[in-house]
This record gives structure tokens, sequence and C-alpha cells, in this order.
């Protein structure tokens, strides 16, 4: 068991990095708001989990990977936009969740602190949460192509449709990374609002990632400080959303000045 609170900032300082680079890319798709729906894709792993008492997160990620999987085979076959067809299986999702999370680990599961850290859950992590941020910078171009243009980008030999997946499960794995700091109610937090205020701060897309990652780091930071200082160590997830959500407020007076 790892005790040091190092291990845990450090992993929830990587998981805002890499929050702030999906959520811009999930802002300029339209599906930012699909974060929040697929973060509950979670709920029935976790509730599952706890029933069985094994770890939660490994419930959570087997849901996270066969809800995305769904979404995207729906999106296909149907015609659905992404929101859409997400937004058909989170209902189903958050009512099994709701059914089988025991009520003693339901705020757990919802708001986060699940579980100490272990060496193994901390190296699973870091893997997930580097693995992400290097996906982002490495298929960055062809990802903004995509958003430009998807026939421009099939013709300049992008294969859509695989891309639009592989952003889906890495969307979900960003996601999966902050169930253990965020819970599955908050985990889309650092999705949604750190990419709002990036967009608010920066009209030059290499900056505009720039500014969501950093935002998002300050928003851990300072939630974590906050926490600490003033909710006595709670649950950090609260805490961090009211930070990015207090940052997202102060991004519009800049933009006031300028």
């Amino acid at each position: 068991m790892l005790t040091s609170p190092v291990y845990t900032i450090l992993l929830a300082l990587l998981f805002a990095v890499a929050a702030g680079l999906v959520g811009s890319f999930a802002l300029m798709r339209r599906m930012l708001l699909a974060g929040d729906v697929i973060s509950h894709l979670a709920l029935p792993g976790l509730g599952v989990a706890f029933l069985l008492k094994i770890n939660p997160l490994v419930g959570g990620a087997a849901t996270l990977l066969i809800g995305t999987l769904l979404v995207w085979q729906l999106e296909q076959a149907t015609g659905l936009v992404t929101e859409a067809a997400i937004g058909v299986v989170f209902a189903a999702a958050l009512a099994v969740g709701a059914a089988v999370t025991p009520r003693e680990d339901l705020i757990e599961a919802l708001f986060g602190g699940l579980e100490p850290l272990t060496l193994a859950g901390f190296l699973v992590g870091l893997a997930a949460e580097l693995f992400v941020i290097f996906f982002v910078f490495r298929f960055r171009d062809r990802l903004a192509l995509a958003l430009f243009s998807a026939d421009l980008a099939a013709a300049a030999g992008v294969k859509v449709r695989h891309l639009n997946l592989y952003f889906l499960l890495v969307f979900s794995l960003t996601v999966f990374a902050g169930l253990r700091f965020m819970g599955a109610l908050l985990a889309s937090a650092l999705l949604i609002i750190p990419a709002a205020t990036g967009r608010q701060l920066s009209n030059k897309f290499s900056h505009f990632l720039w500014a969501s990652s950093a935002v998002s780091v300050l928003a851990v930071g300072g939630g974590y400080a906050l926490d600490k200082l003033f909710m006595k160590g709670a649950l950090p997830g609260p805490a961090v959303g009211i930070v990015s959500a207090g940052l997202f407020g102060l991004s519009f007076l800049k933009r006031a000045a300028r």
C-alpha cells in the first residue's frame, strides 16, 4: 500500500493534463457533454464490484469498455450522432448502477475516494494517463483534420471510422483514470470545465490545448488544497469541481478585458 500522498497527487495531476487535452478535442467535436454520460457508464461496474468485494475500478473499467463499444456500434449501425447513442446507453447504465450499488458504498462510487492506492494501482493509473497524453500528441493532426472535414481526412488516408473508435476508447480511458479521485458523477468535470475555460482564453488551437491542460492542473491543485484546508480532507472530487467552476468564471473576466 502506498501511504504517501505524493503518489496520489502525481496521478491526479497527470490525470488533469490528460483530461485537459482530451476535453479540448471533445469540445471541438461537440461531444463534451458526452463525457458526463460516459462517466456514468462506470456506475454499474462499480456497483457489481462492491457487491462481489473486488476492486471497484476493475468493475468500472469493464462497463466503461463495454458501454463505449456499444455506443460506437449504435452510432455506426443506426447513424445516430455520438451524443444520442451515448444517451441511449446512459439511461440503462444509470438505472442498473443505482440499483446494484450498495447504499453504504454509493457516495464513494459517485464522488471518488475509491480504495487506498496500491503499487499496482499506481502503475496502472500512471500507464493509462501517459498513454492518453501520448495518443493525443501522436494523433492530434489527424484528429484536427477529421474535425475540419471527414471527407478531406479520408482523402488524406485517415481511417476516420477507426479514428473515431480510438478517440472514444481514449475518452473512456481518461474517465477511468479519474474515477479514483472524482467518482462516476464528477469524473467528467475535468473533461468539461477546463476545456470550456481554455476555449475562453485562447483562439489558437495549439494554445487552446495547453490552456485547457493548465486550467485542469490548477483545478486539481487548488481542489486538493481547498479540500485539505477547509473541507477536512473528506473527498477531493467536489472541491476540484468547485475550483474548476471558479476558474471558468474568472475566464470571462479575462475575455471581457480584451
